[in-house]
């Protein structure tokens, strides 16, 4: 017999003590993100200022939509909509339009980069903010993802991809950043963007149609 993988986080019963603990480290982590989006929004669209750099400039804006998914997920988890499910639906397809903001900002400004020729530069508040998220945003993202497993909430699990997709796009903004200024490969910059962008569409319709619901259905029955 070949071995068994781990097995996948369950879906606690609504309410229940371990639940209401859960809920409330999803809560803490949210606030937490908030007080982190907000420093490193500012840093980012600072040092896009300096550097020139669309990826570092949408970088920036996902840090602004993430901000605002925390709030929503804070929110969710607060005082008796913990419990609705009315209002998991509602913030579930909030986050899920928080990516479809996302991706519109970060497609304007690459294409603009790539008619204009625009170059990056890698500056050293650039290269910090990336590598700082680049650290932090997997943890934050990996938790909230397990959290929302077993809160069965697909709007906690869709903030927790958001971090994600945050820390691929700080190594993505890291990279091109680099590339142009070693190896003048100016046009990686917004062509990072691009692809990130097309990464928020497409975590933005699985939040939208709540893939994980389906699941915890299936495993109430």
């Amino acid at each position: 017999m070949s071995a068994s993988s781990p097995a996948a986080p369950v879906a606690l019963e609504p309410g229940n003590p371990v639940w209401l603990r859960h809920a409330a480290i999803a809560r803490r982590l949210s606030w937490l993100s908030l007080a982190c989006m907000a420093a490193e929004g500012a840093a980012a669209v600072t040092a896009a200022a300096l550097a020139g750099s669309v990826a570092l400039l949408g970088f920036g804006l996902d840090s602004v939509i993430e901000a605002a998914a925390s709030i929503i997920v804070v929110w969710r988890l607060t005082g008796a909509r913990a419990l609705s499910e009315a209002a998991e639906h509602q913030a579930r397809k909030a986050v899920a339009v928080s990516y479809f903001l996302l991706a519109p900002a970060i497609v304007v400004d690459a294409v603009r980069a790539l008619v204009t020729g625009q170059h990056p530069a890698a500056t050293w508040p650039g290269v910090a903010v990336s590598a700082a998220s680049l650290v932090l945003m997997p943890l934050l993202g990996t938790a909230k993802r397990r959290i929302g497993t077993r809160l069965g909430s697909s709007a906690v699990r869709g903030e927790g991809t958001e971090n994600l997709v945050c820390a691929c796009l700080a190594g993505a903004v890291l990279a091109g950043l680099l590339a142009s200024t070693v190896l003048g490969w100016w046009w990686l910059d917004p062509a990072v963007a691009l692809v990130i962008a097309a990464m928020a569409v497409r975590e933005g319709r699985e939040t939208w149609d709540g893939h994980e619901e389906g699941e915890h259905e299936h495993r109430a029955r």
